[in-house]
């Protein structure tokens, strides 16, 4: 019961970059465009021999040697994704296999967009329980694979990649470094961003979402500093879910985190659902952007109209 920490994490996005100028050559769009309403210049894409659960073990595999850690050190997989095309294995269990862990409970959690601080808080409940003692806590999503190319209302806006905390429990007396979540849904919204179909598609209402985020969760996302007892204007970092430098700034101003270093991974990865909270961490962190110790506020939001967030310590 003495909490939960992050102790590494790491980062994937596969080769391929496809830049505004290639989209424009695919439908009716240009650069400008694209940049004046989402804010973002290129994203990453998976080839169709890279599965979702490939993305996810190389981003762990980086957390895991970030860590110090083998994989047999690990007791508990946690993949945050909606786009697996298979459903058993799941995908948890595939990067198990991947990685060469052996005998670890393996769940997917399918929040799509809030998916990674969702498992993450789950990760933390289950060590708090002392039904786990480490665990790798992945976001993962090929968003390529559920676009459908020829709509530009959404194909500029995706990208692939993944992104892994290896959390463990923290010694008696240690301040946990992860803080409680703050979570919820609006259900009755949830056909404003959808993946469904056969084959899936992302589809999205965007002034719905544009409007719930940035009038609604600013209140929410103060509350979740506020159950961590740590107030905005002293986050070092703010990491939002990447989906619009729209959204993400004013959500931030509104905040408060007037000191914080503000994630805006979004301009260079696109969005990549589950995977863009950890994603952008990563990159904070590598780029020394973060010190350890340093308060940063993790905030998914979007699909399902979900959110979750916690404040966690850098590790």
């Amino acid at each position: 019961m003495n909490g939960s920490r992050i102790v590494a994490i790491g980062h994937y996005q596969p080769a391929r970059v496809l830049t505004n100028d290639d989209l424009a050559g695919m439908v009716d769009t240009s650069d400008e465009w694209i940049r004046s309403r989402v804010g973002i210049r290129t994203r990453r894409i998976a080839g169709p021999d890279e599965p979702v659960d490939e993305l996810a073990a190389h981003a762990a595999a980086k957390a895991l040697a970030a860590a110090g850690l083998t994989p047999g050190d690990i007791d508990l997989v946690l993949v945050a994704t909606s786009t697996a095309i298979d459903r058993s294995p799941n995908t948890a269990a595939r990067v198990a296999a991947r990685l060469g862990i052996p005998g670890p409970a393996a769940l997917d959690v399918n929040v799509v967009c809030a998916g990674f601080t969702h498992a993450l808080a789950t990760a933390d409940h289950t060590l708090r329980a002392g039904a786990a003692t480490r665990a790798l806590v992945i976001g993962a999503d090929k968003m390529s694979d559920v676009t459908d190319w020829t709509d530009r209302s959404t194909c500029v806006l995706v990208g692939d990649g993944a992104g892994a905390a290896v959390v463990t429990a923290c010694p008696p007396g240690a301040e946990p470094g992860i803080g409680p979540v703050l979570w919820g849904s609006v259900p009755e919204m949830g056909h404003a961003v959808r993946i469904e179909g056969t084959p899936p598609r992302f589809a999205q209402e965007g002034q719905s979402v544009y409007r719930w985020a940035t009038t609604r969760l600013p209140a929410i996302a103060r509350q979740a500093c506020e159950k961590a007892g740590v107030a905005p204007g002293d986050l070092a970092g703010v990491v939002l879910h990447q989906a619009n430098l729209r959204i993400i700034e004013p959500l931030a101003r509104k905040l408060g985190a007037v000191n914080a270093v503000i994630a805006r991974d979004v301009t260079e990865s696109g969005n990549t659902s589950a995977a863009s909270i950890p994603l952008a961490f990563s990159k904070l962190l590598e780029q020394g952007a973060l010190n350890s110790g340093d308060p940063v506020l993790l905030f998914g939001f979007g699909g399902n109209l979900s959110y979750a967030g916690q404040v966690v310590r850098c590790p």
